[in-house]
């Protein structure tokens, strides 16, 4: 495969000077200087043809889309909100062969189906536990982990019905599993959007490559919800249930409402009466068979969970419990998504489907066990420690670039709440070209494929790359300043 030949874009900006760095980093659009992998040669030489100067509008114009949108998210400095931000975007996407996207496909279905037979069985039998492949501990002293689910039996016995998983790509060019998301995952409206935008900007770019849509995700996401509520109406009628409008998500509450066509409620808009779950409407109460949430197990239902709850329906758990109202994702499941219980996920597939994981585990230490919290303790400088309830990239300790203080502080902290922390190898995460002022930078990024589990198992195409905007960093979260990229899967 000869190399494409590097050529000025613009004033200064060029893949001239691109150093891909590949060895120490995986590069995800050139495997070499001025050498784009194979199959992405036509987008290099698409954005040379573009001009620097023509794609830095692009990136304006980007930009300009986006915020008339008003696609915003909470943005934290120094531990702080502060303030709603739009969503930094870069139009350099990101690209997936057919092939790597055909195993990055079946892994993840392969794991949303272990999950949720994990999740059957330690609110049922517990066989799991009983044959001593995860321990009893771990799960019960889980956050999330809820008693009231006990015996549950949720419609169509899914328990998690939409999620995003976590994927990174280290130097040695295999994916693997950072972390599962089966609570309340967010970011796909940034997939959404961010695909929308990027047609618009490179109409003839995207035309000349085989690129698998994304756009049918409300429809798939509507039909998996109508999907719990057979059996209750021959016309079930779903609701998103929103914290409301503080909440950071609430862009993406109010998008896929009205992508799909459904009523968007807050917990005032609900009642329960005569055992269902009825919505105030100017036309009087109308039953409601199916309510995706966006809220925590611990506001939903005030007479069951927190009973200060302001957020959730009184009487919500006893309609769902009774099977006269659905809930997507079920109560309970963040006990699937608790870090600590990540480190068994490998284990949970095997013990549940008899195969070895097709997508591998980060390798995890669980610092409530003896053995990995003595070798975590003297490795602080070398390892990414994490909590086992955080979320957002908060929490976190990356070792190799903290301060003496900061690791001792962490020690601290492990050694009083060893169940609250787990650890994990320093990654070299993958990399992709980015535009930084006027010129392309590598820049380190993750993936988060969006899976819907309703009558199949589907996965959208591609999902939120994320992208850490900062020089060297490993944080891509938006609320820390991360931005996003489109993620474009080749077809056959």
């Amino acid at each position: 495969m000869h190399a494409v030949q590097s050529q000025v874009v613009g004033r200064e900006m060029n893949f001239t000077n691109y150093d891909p760095q590949n060895g120490a980093f995986f590069d995800e659009l050139f495997r070499a200087p001025g050498e784009p992998r194979p199959g992405l040669e036509k987008l290099v030489s698409g954005i040379h043809e573009i001009g620097g100067d023509a794609l830095l509008a692009r990136q304006r114009a980007a930009e300009h889309a986006l915020m008339k949108m008003g696609i915003t998210f909470t943005l934290r400095e120094g531990g702080k909100d502060a303030g709603e931000r739009i969503l930094p975007f870069d139009v350099i996407p990101r690209v997936i062969a057919s092939r790597e996207w055909t195993h990055l496909e079946a892994g993840i279905k392969q794991r949303l189906t272990a999950l949720n037979l994990f999740l059957s069985d330690v609110y049922g039998p517990r066989r799991i536990i009983k044959e001593g492949v995860v321990p009893e501990y771990l799960v019960d002293s889980c956050p999330d982990y809820r008693p009231q689910c006990l015996g549950l039996k949720p419609p169509q016995g899914i328990w998690c019905h939409i999620s995003g998983t976590d994927l990174v790509r280290s130097n040695d060019g295999k994916y693997y599993v950072l972390e599962d998301n089966v609570r309340c995952a967010s970011g796909v409206s940034y997939v959404l959007e961010n695909r929308h935008v990027i047609k618009r900007i490179f109409p003839r770019l995207f035309q000349s490559l085989s690129i698998r849509p994304v756009d049918d995700y409300p429809r798939r996401l509507l039909e998996m919800l109508r999907y719990l509520g057979e059996g209750m109406s021959d016309d079930p009628r779903v609701v998103i249930l929103t914290p409301g409008r503080f909440n950071s998500a609430y862009y993406e509450h109010c998008f896929l409402a009205q992508q799909m066509g459904v009523e968007l409620v807050e917990a005032q808009d609900l009642v329960v009466r005569d055992g269902f779950v009825q919505m105030r409407t100017t036309r009087g109460f109308q039953r409601v068979d199916v309510i995706y949430r966006r809220i925590g197990d611990d506001y939903l239902d005030p007479e069951v969970f927190k009973p200060e709850s302001l957020l959730g329906v009184p009487g919500l758990m006893r309609a769902y419990v009774s099977g006269k109202v659905a809930v997507a994702n079920a109560p309970g499941t963040g006990v699937a998504d608790d870090k600590a219980v990540y480190a068994y996920v490998e284990k949970i597939i095997k013990f549940y489907l008899g195969e070895e994981a097709i997508l591998p585990n980060v390798p995890t230490f669980v610092c409530s066990e003896d053995g990995d919290r003595k070798y975590v303790l003297a490795n602080l400088d070398k390892l990414v420690v994490k909590a086992t309830d955080g979320a957002g990239g908060y929490g976190m300790l990356i070792g190799p670039h903290a301060t003496k203080e900061e690791r001792a502080e962490f020690k601290v902290r492990i050694e009083s709440n060893p169940r609250g922390y787990i650890a994990q190898p320093t990654l070299s995460l993958s990399r992709v070209p980015t535009i930084i002022g006027e010129k392309f930078e590598p820049r380190h990024v993750d993936l988060r494929p969006y899976g819907l589990h309703g009558r199949e198992i589907y996965v959208q195409p591609g999902g939120l790359t994320r992208v850490a905007l900062k020089r060297g960093s490993l944080v891509v979260n938006s609320s820390q300043g991360g931005g996003s990229k489109d993620t474009w899967v080749l077809a056959e």
